[in-house]
């Protein structure tokens, strides 16, 4: 008889499982893990973890989830990996062949090592004003080019085996205050807002997404949009139409109230299938994890479509053509992306550093 999986992606707090992790993963089956940059040292030591990870977990379909977008956001570096093209570089080549053979690069990266679930590509709309948190992470302004390259790449990544997840829904654009710190409200009319909303709309068949932690005053003037069952339902489920899993942005960010345990409890309330939750604190992921929700009736179904995208997973030999390729046109630009990594920053904070 199959476990009940929890419907949660947890964390570990260094490069192996230590043993209060392993008891806890094993008694509470979760969903997957997300790896950061403390997690990895090189490729080697990579592979062990994940399948250390898979082992103890006792399921081969356990989500090992980075965030490689490319530029600044890209833990596949802390592995061993070179580094790619932000999106505001994809963005300024507008090539739908680059973003596809950027894809492919990362995702030949990701199978390598075992991860198989990238938290990419962003489809946000970069303005004047949008927070450093997000600046140059986005292909730009356009919110149809925007659209047309991140269906390139979410459709890549497909095709290669890895399972996308678009962000920020519904549109994290006018946050003009980072959310790893603050809760950025958003007062503009729904209206025109629509103009955020139109990449995930043209998106909604991808088969996951994340929501933004922003609160947006016309929807819901209380709660931001990853405890919004209004939100939720209306603008991401209604008005855009978004029917993949549904991810929260991580739980650790200061944008939230309460303890980890009462924010998964709103988030899961509010109607995402899967909170995430980073920092790696064995207590605080106790915490969730007696909150546990399982996964049943559509938000597995949903999982199920996640899983026939791993089994197209299969790491490519060769592939120096397209990295001669891919390199000779992102090279030409210089990557002007703002110096800003606020999840390793929050990190140092939580530890202490900052």
């Amino acid at each position: 008889m199959m476990r009940p999986i929890s419907a949660a992606l947890l964390s570990i707090g260094g490069t192996s499982l230590s043993d209060e992790e392993k008891h806890l993963f094993e008694h509470y089956n979760p969903l997957g893990v997300t790896l950061f940059n403390r997690n990895l040292e090189n490729k080697e030591q990579a592979q062990r973890l994940i399948r250390n990870i898979k082992e103890v977990i006792g399921r081969e379909d356990v989500v090992v989830a980075v965030d490689a977008e490319g530029g600044r956001v890209n833990r596949l570096q802390a592995a061993g990996y070179g580094s790619y093209a932000s999106e505001r570089i994809l963005g300024k080549i507008d090539s739908e062949e680059i973003a596809a053979l950027h894809t492919l690069l990362m995702a030949n990266d990701m199978l390598e090592i075992g991860a198989n679930m990238n938290f990419s590509p962003v489809l946000d709309l970069e303005y004047a004003d949008t927070t450093p948190a997000l600046q140059g992470r986005c292909f730009g302004d356009d919110e149809k080019k925007v659209s047309r390259l991140g269906k390139i790449m979410w459709k890549s990544y497909v095709e290669n085996g890895v399972c996308p997840c678009m962000k920020h829904l519904p549109g994290h654009g006018r946050a003009i205050v980072d959310p790893h710190m603050q809760l950025p409200i958003v007062h503009q009319k729904i209206k025109e807002l629509e103009r955020d909303f139109y990449p995930f709309l043209q998106n909604a068949d991808c088969p996951a997404g994340m929501t933004a932690h922003i609160l947006l005053s016309e929807v819901d003037d209380k709660n931001p949009i990853t405890m919004s069952a209004q939100g939720i339902r209306e603008i991401i489920r209604g008005r855009i139409g978004f029917g993949g899993l549904l991810f929260s942005d991580a739980l650790d960010m200061h944008a939230l109230k309460g303890n980890v345990g009462e924010r998964a409890e709103a988030a899961w309330n509010a109607g995402c299938d899967i909170v995430c939750y980073c920092f790696g604190k064995i207590d605080e992921m106790k915490l969730l994890c007696q909150k546990a929700r399982f996964l049943e009736d559509i938000p597995a179904q949903r999982f199920e479509n996640i899983k026939k995208v791993f089994n197209h997973g299969k790491k490519r030999i060769k592939l120096d053509n397209e990295r001669k390729k891919y390199y000779s046109q992102v090279n030409q630009f210089a990557d002007e992306s703002v110096n800003y990594d606020a999840t390793e920053i929050l990190h140092q904070m939580q530890k202490g550093e900052k």
